[in-house]
Order: C-alpha cells, then structure tokens, then sequence
C-alpha cells in the first residue's frame, strides 16, 4: 500500500470493498490493519461471478443493475456527508471493480483516485526478472480473449502479462505454444500474498490455478543477452555471408523461416511475422530490407547485395544446420517474385534436405498499390514480371500476349530499372496490340513508403521514363471502369460480373 492510501483509509468514515458471495474481499485483507472499529464498512456483494444466472438481462443485466445499486449506497453516505474509501487490489483503474463505481459517481462527488501497485509489476518483482527495457513494447492481454486473438498479440509483442487465468488456463497456454512462447513464459499466483507461487508456466497443472493468477513474458533483453554470451563462448567471431558455415551432422539443426515484410513499414506486417523476426538469433536479407527491421539485442544480421538470392539462401540454411533460428527478410510477400523459392530451391539439394524451412506471407505489392486506388483487382487477374534477369524476354512477351488476349487484369512486377529501360515500353506495344488505347494503367511507386505517388493514366500515355523497380503497373482489363467521385477522387475498379458472350 502506498503512504497515501494509508492516510485516505485513516481520514474516511466509511470503507467499502467488493467481494463475492462468500464474503472474503482481498482488497479488505490487505487493508485490514489499517482499518479502525468505529470504520462504517460497506461490503459490495456480487451478485454473479462466473456461474448462470437467471437475470432477465443475462450476466450483463445482473452485473450493470448490481453496480447501479453499490452506487446507490455509496452515494448516500456522500449525500450524508461521509468521506467514503472504496478499496481495490492493486490499481483502482486496472482492470478493477471500482471503476464502475468512478464511472456512476465521480462526476457528481468530489473524487480523489489514489494509485497502487498493480499485480503486474508485483509479479516482475516476485520474478525478479525486468518486465521491459529499452524500447521493448509490454501488452497487457486478458486471458478471456479467443485463442487465435492471444497467439496473434503475443507473437507480435516484445513482453506481455496475460490476466484473469482460472478456467483460461488452458486455452492461454495454447496460445503461448503456438505463439512459440511457452517455453519463455512464467507463472504468477497470488504475488505478494501469503498463497503466493511461481513457476515456469510449462510446468503448472490447470486444475491448480486460480482467478488471481497470471502468465508473464518478461523481457527478451535478458534471454538475448545469454544466447549471445553462449555463442561467443561456443563459436569466436562473426560469421560473414560470403564464407561457408561451420557444420557438422552431430549439430543441433535449427530452422529457417522466410518473412514477408509486406512493401513498406510496420503497418503491414502481420503479427506473425513480427514474432519470427524478434525471436530470430539470426535476420538474413538484402541490406535495404534488413534496414526495416528493428534491432534487437542478441541478433545477428547478415546483410547482403540484392543479387546473390542463391548464396544468402545457402548461408541462412547453413546457419539453421548448425543450431540457429533464422530469420530471412523479404519485401512484400516472400513467394512472390521473391526469397521463398530461392530458400526452398537449395533447401530441395542436400545438405539441406532436412533442414526445417518455413515461408509466412506478406502484404504483396500488387494488392497494396489496388487498395489505393479502389479494387482494379476484383476480377481475374495475371501477375507478370518485366525482368528478363532471369527468364527469356521472348518468354515475358508471350506472357504478355496471351494474358492481354485472355482480357485479364495485369499486376507487372520488375517493371524497370537502371540497366533496363526498354521493357515497359515494348510491353505497352504488347498490349495495345489487345486493349484499347483508353485502357486505366495504375501506377504505384513506393506503396505505404515515404515516397508514396498513385497516378492513373491511360495505356496510350504510359511513359516508360515515369517507372522504375519501385514501381507497379496495374492494368485494367475491357471491363475496368474509372470513376470520379464527389470530393474529386478518381477509383478504378473491375467488375465481378463478367458479361456473357
């Protein structure tokens, strides 16, 4: 208890507490010794805790008319003028059950909100271990939410507290294991009580845990500081990309996991992905991807030219033979036109056949460019791309052709760059050979960067000097239409319905 809520019990007339129906109040224990005989005590009896009630208006119903009626009570007291205390476990604001009583009264009395301890930094402190540090994100879940929901905010947290275990014991325990937290989690009871426990969460038997209880990822700094200290003392020095990894058929085989960045910031990346980034030891990818991805102590990273996808492949994998969790990095989604099939390539050749390899999408270009300008994607459409670093032009003209004759939307990837420079105008020949001159092309550059542009012209009037590799085109089919809203606003969308022949 803090010095104020000591002096606030002393100066009140009346101490009121919630409690359930057996009577014990926590908030009344802890306070006990503060408390004096000629103290009016109001016991705030729920109604419902977690059994059926036969409410007209359900649990709900019960708990919004309970809460009207402790109002009530308390609000005579003030009418009468009597200072009243109302006691709360921890914080009064924290996921308490005096906020409903702040919500009913404090804009009709005189309130003072003193703040206390909350049992999520009374549970770092029984740990012992730091909850964050540096700029490390703490969540705090409830573990009433559905197992997806959980596994999805805490892969994608640095450190999290989940609450209210008892009867969701279970499914939160799913969730760290499928989050891949498990292993790092910790368990909390009754922190700072008499009936206080600890232990690593794996290890708790469901049937023993109660309401106040909580499941703990502490920070990820201390865990990386030790991994990185046991790799020093196992293996002197950095691994450079351009050498071969040391490893050995006796070794620990780690695993590769490819991550789709999405094509620009944070935004677009999804919880999993962020998860598999901060749990890596070991982030691979070209330099200006890898420059995406926050820091983080323990890591490793191993940035590489955009052109040796083989070779930064091999290496992620022989890292992952030697015990590693790996991370590679790509833009927008990794299957396409990207890491995946490089990583999967070398990974189908030995010696990486029994390498683990798993691929998580991203946001791909093609759909972050449509969104902007409406949904040109909504009917069938083809994914081409303009570089012949890798396959015949003679091939990408075909392409070209026979998907402008099938009237499908195209989304052309790898439109230009530097040393290539004729291909989108050739590809635009191509095209009109099939599509009206009127035909909407969107042009997207840098989608959700800081450089973002969106421009819609014709087919006729695409400039090959306005696009280059950070650049997409979309183009639209017969039956893609351009309207001009009321605020100004042009949209390009493909019907679904296609018409008859």
């Amino acid at each position: 208890m803090t010095v104020r809520a000591v002096e606030v019990i002393a100066e009140a007339d009346v101490v009121a507490y919630h409690s359930a129906r057996h009577g014990r109040s926590i908030a009344r224990s802890i306070a006990e010794r503060h408390l004096r005989p000629d103290h009016i005590e109001e016991r705030l009896v729920y109604p419902v805790t977690t059994e059926t009630t036969d409410h007209p208006g359900g649990y709900r119903g019960a708990m919004e008319e309970f809460y009207a009626e402790a109002a009530a009570r308390l609000a005579a007291h003030l009418d009468a003028g009597r200072t009243v205390a109302v006691l709360a476990e921890g914080d009064p604001l924290f996921y308490g059950s005096y906020m409903h009583m702040h919500k009913r009264l404090a804009d009709r009395y005189p309130t003072e909100v003193v703040p206390g301890v909350t049992s999520v930094s009374a549970a770092a402190a029984r740990l012992g271990k730091p909850l964050v540090e540096g700029e490390e994100v703490l969540t705090i879940l409830p573990g009433t939410l559905p197992e997806e929901e959980l596994a999805a905010r805490l892969m994608a947290t640095d450190a999290a507290a989940v609450m209210k275990l008892g009867r969701t014991f279970p499914t939160v325990r799913a969730a760290l294991e499928r989050s891949g937290r498990l292993a790092d989690a910790h368990y909390v009871e009754r922190a700072t009580m008499d009936a206080e426990r600890t232990a690593p969460l794996a290890e708790v038997d469901p049937e023993s845990v109660p309401y106040f209880s909580m499941a703990v990822l502490p920070s990820r700094v201390e865990l990386a500081d030790r991994v990185e200290l046991a790799d020093q003392m196992e293996v002197p020095g950095q691994v450079e990309l351009s050498g071969q990894v040391d490893a050995t058929p006796e070794a620990a085989r780690g695993e590769v996991v490819v991550v789709g960045l999405g094509p620009a910031g944070p935004l677009w990346l999804t919880p999993e992905a962020r998860g598999e980034l901060a749990a890596a030891e070991d982030l691979v990818g070209y330099t200006t991807y890898l420059n995406r991805v926050p820091m983080r102590p323990g890591q490793q990273r191993h940035a590489s030219d955009n052109k040796v996808e083989a070779e930064r492949a091999e290496f992620a994998l022989d890292l992952a033979r030697r015990g590693r969790r790996v991370a590679v990095v790509s833009s927008g989604d990794p299957g396409v036109f990207a890491m995946a099939t490089a990583v999967l390539e070398a990974a189908s050749e030995d010696p990486y056949r029994e390498v683990p390899v798993r691929v998580l999408p991203g946001m791909t270009a093609a759909h972050a460019a449509a969104s902007r300008v409406g949904a040109p994607l909504g009917h069938d459409y083809a994914v081409i791309s303009l570089s012949d670093r890798l396959k015949p032009w003679e091939v990408i003209a075909e392409r070209l052709s026979a998907a402008a004759a099938a009237d499908l939307v195209l989304a052309l990837y790898n439109p230009g760059s530097r040393s290539r420079i004729w291909q989108v105008g050739k590809a635009r020949e191509l095209l009109l050979a099939h599509r009206t001159p009127d035909t909407p092309v969107v042009l997207g550059r840098d989608i959700g960067g800081p450089e973002e542009s969106v421009r819609i012209v014709s087919l006729a009037d695409l400039d090959p000097a306005q696009v280059d590799m950070r650049t997409i085109l979309l183009v639209g089919s017969s039956q893609t239409r351009t309207v001009r809203r009321g605020d100004g606003t042009r949209i390009v969308w493909t019907p679904r319905r296609y018409p008859e022949r």
